[in-house]
């Protein structure tokens, strides 16, 4: 309840494994907790990838991933007062954005992407998901 809070859930580049060397956690608070983010993820999209992120290491997680857990907390105290607020606007505009990484995932070496959609002030849909096989090449356009 004391804590400073944090303006990202997570580090801009922080890159988690699963071969962390530090030191391992108690798995059944950890999957507690992540289940209780996941939850919040229906109304807060902001949280959305970073606990799809620390969502993999539930089986085995490491004081590295306890301190990613500690970093979302720290974001969701200074953010109680903050939401999506849908307004009536004159001009209504969709606005998508998209992105992906080329072999983000450390362990496998598997390409993420995702969107969101955004319908005037507010998000509508969104994804972000790890590609089934690691590409080979890529192409630049």
């Amino acid at each position: 309840m004391e804590c400073n809070v944090v303006k990202n859930p997570i580090v801009p580049g922080t890159k988690l494994s699963s071969t962390d060397t530090g030191i391992k956690s108690d798995d059944t608070l950890f999957k507690q907790v992540v289940r209780s983010l996941m939850y919040l993820t229906a109304t807060r999209p902001d949280l959305m990838y970073v606990v799809s992120l620390i969502s993999i290491f539930m089986a085995s997680p490491s004081e590295t991933h306890w301190n990613v857990i500690k970093r979302i907390l720290r974001y969701l105290k200074g953010i109680t007062k903050l939401g999506i607020f849908y307004k009536k606007e004159e001009d209504i505009k969709l606005v998508a954005y998209t992105d992906s990484d080329y072999a983000g995932d450390i362990d496998n070496r598997k390409s993420t992407s995702g969107f969101v959609f955004s319908l005037c002030t507010g998000a509508v849909s969104w994804s972000s998901k790890k590609h089934p096989i690691v590409v080979l090449s890529t192409i630049k356009s």
